[in-house]
């Protein structure tokens, strides 16, 4: 396989995987509290790679690792009681299938046994890892500091945690968040705001992921072109060696 080949196909793989990026983001861009990921690239080299005649590897252009985006996305009001968003940087602590989880996703639910849950219907922890229960049928009042109240008196304090470095958070499901660090603590958030009867909306900006995706597919549609151009040279070259020979 030539040079021209390999290098077309190494930039579909990695236009591939952009493609899937956008798409998720831009299907998510309804989703409350959906935090969207962007692709980070660096260039591949072979490990039976030779060095040219100055002594440099040929690379290949690759996605090297995806990183999401934690920037804070659009608050809008509901005036649904059980939405709730977080004003500044932190997460919701949820219980996990495997442990804690943490989310921006304020759609909380009430469960039959009156525990407080995100829409998947994981249970919300307070400060002390405890679930939250509230009586059904009755108002509940959310504070600035997270405190869950009904008839004045208070049942909990929603846990808003963050993190020194984002970079150990993997997805689990569409807008939680698994650590992978146990070294990467979760602390206390400061400087934050919850805000009842709101919600955080996606922070994929829509316009501009469209424009990307139409960028990425003419870029793959050129180096599928650059593909068939050096096909086209490969039999070209064969059909006048058989010339020659005869």
């Amino acid at each position: 396989m030539d040079a021209l080949t390999i290098a077309a196909s190494s930039g579909i793989r990695s236009r591939m995987q952009s493609l899937d990026l956008l798409a998720n983001n831009l299907a998510n861009a309804g989703t409350a509290g959906f935090k969207r990921d962007q692709e980070f690239y660096g260039l591949f080299a072979s490990n039976v790679a030779t060095p040219d005649q100055n002594g440099s590897l040929e690379t290949l252009p690759v996605i090297q690792r995806q990183w999401t985006d934690f920037s804070q996305g659009i608050v809008t009001v509901t005036g649904n009681a059980l939405d709730v968003a977080i004003n500044g940087k932190g997460f919701f602590v949820v219980n996990g299938p495997n442990g804690p989880l943490y989310t921006r996703n304020g759609n909380f639910q009430l469960l039959p046994s009156g525990n407080l849950a995100t829409a998947e219907g994981y249970q919300l922890q307070d400060t002390n890892g405890d679930p939250i229960q509230v009586a059904s049928g009755k108002p509940v009042e959310i504070l600035a500091d997270g405190t869950v109240q009904q008839d004045g008196q208070a049942l909990g304090q929603l846990a808003v945690v963050s993190f020194n470095s984002t970079d150990s958070l993997s997805k689990v499901g569409k807008t939680c968040f698994q650590n992978s660090d146990p070294k990467n603590l979760a602390v206390p958030a400061t400087d934050f705001q919850v805000q009842q009867g709101k919600i955080e909306g996606s922070n994929v900006p829509v316009a501009e992921a469209a424009m990307r995706l139409v960028g990425v597919m003419r870029q793959f549609e050129m180096l599928q072109k650059a593909i068939g151009v050096s096909n086209d040279m490969d039999t070209k070259s064969i059909q006048e060696v058989a010339r020659v020979g005869s």
